[in-house]
């Protein structure tokens, strides 16, 4: 019989689905040795949000497939893993409108304030009518910049476009004639998107081209009442740059769900700046969708098993193999 490791705990209707095509072995990937020798032991795994490396896998000569659960998947080594002919899925449709909803309440609690006021309620310290310092800023008509116009990027731009009357610029490797067509986007460069936007949304994954390709001359390039938001991952921005820019009004405000450093250390800069919306990487984080994301996983690694699976691969090469 088939073996699999799991390394994220799973919905019980989840785990006896895998169990029905094979021994599922769960193991704690905090305990480094067993999660390793489990690895070495068994024909597929599945999880998310842990580093599997190269030298993880050494000896694991059974292993056919990983399965994570996210559309993300840089905590695998892809080239490493199509050298061994290991097939890597991933959850990439099943997120895309949950995400896209925590993109836009970011872009709304950013221009809105809402954090930042909620807590002055709660506080105590509304004892009047507001005034000028507790406005925000518009969100309906302003141009929103995406970069990165794929699944997630295109639902948000179907959101300002439809629901805010947005104009609508994006930067991406491919045109989107979908999107431009249906929601008047228009494809620029990254200079003229960032120098044009008011708000700025990053929806790239993180690679060596887009790490920290958001940096100091970058932010300097922004309008000054410009927000960045980023629900990518956290290193596509430069953390300090960024830090630097809110503390001098090089922009006006950033609403984030992602960071170099997750959870978000408690003595971060970015949590003493009133114009910082900071949440704790919920960008798909509702009950429906992670149930959704990990059956999903759970189908990619048995028809991968199977050898069936031809959707939701990361490195196809391993397929005509």
């Amino acid at each position: 019989m088939k073996k699999i490791v799991a390394w994220k705990p799973l919905p019980e209707d989840v785990l006896a689905y895998l169990q029905q095509h094979a021994e599922v072995v769960q193991v704690d990937p905090a305990q480094h040795d067993a999660f390793v020798a489990a690895l070495r032991d068994a024909d597929g795994g599945i999880g998310a949000s842990v580093k599997v490396t190269p030298a993880m896998l050494e000896g694991a000569s059974r292993l056919k497939a990983l399965s994570t659960i996210s559309v993300g998947f840089d905590q695998f080594d892809v080239a490493d893993l199509t050298r061994r002919g290991i097939v890597l899925a991933h959850t990439p449709d099943v997120l895309t409108e949950s995400t896209a909803d925590t993109v836009f309440s970011l872009i709304l609690a950013s221009a809105r304030r809402v954090v930042e006021l909620a807590e002055w309620v709660k506080a105590g310290q509304w004892r009047d009518s507001i005034g000028a310092a507790q406005f925000g800023v518009d969100v309906q008509g302003k141009t929103l910049g995406i970069v990165g116009l794929g699944r997630i990027g295109g639902a948000v731009a179907r959101r300002a476009a439809l629901g805010f009357n947005m104009k609508v610029l994006y930067t991406n490797r491919s045109a989107n004639p979908q999107a431009e067509q249906a929601y008047g986007a228009r494809r620029v460069e990254l200079a003229e998107l960032l120098a044009s936007s008011d708000f700025v949304c990053l929806q790239v994954p993180l690679t060596a081209e887009t790490r920290h390709m958001i940096g100091a001359a970058e932010l300097r390039s922004m309008k000054k009442n410009a927000i960045l938001i980023n629900a990518s991952r956290g290193a596509t921005v430069d953390e300090q740059a960024l830090i630097k820019a809110l503390q001098d009004g090089t922009i006006h405000g950033a609403g984030l769900d992602v960071f170099d450093t997750e959870p978000l250390p408690a003595d971060s800069l970015l949590l003493k700046l009133a114009n910082v919306v900071a949440l704790p990487h919920i960008g798909s984080a509702t009950h429906e969708t992670r149930h959704a994301m990990a059956r999903n996983a759970a189908e990619n690694l048995v028809a991968a098993l199977d050898g069936t699976l031809t959707v939701n691969v990361v490195n196809r090469d391993v397929l005509g193999k």
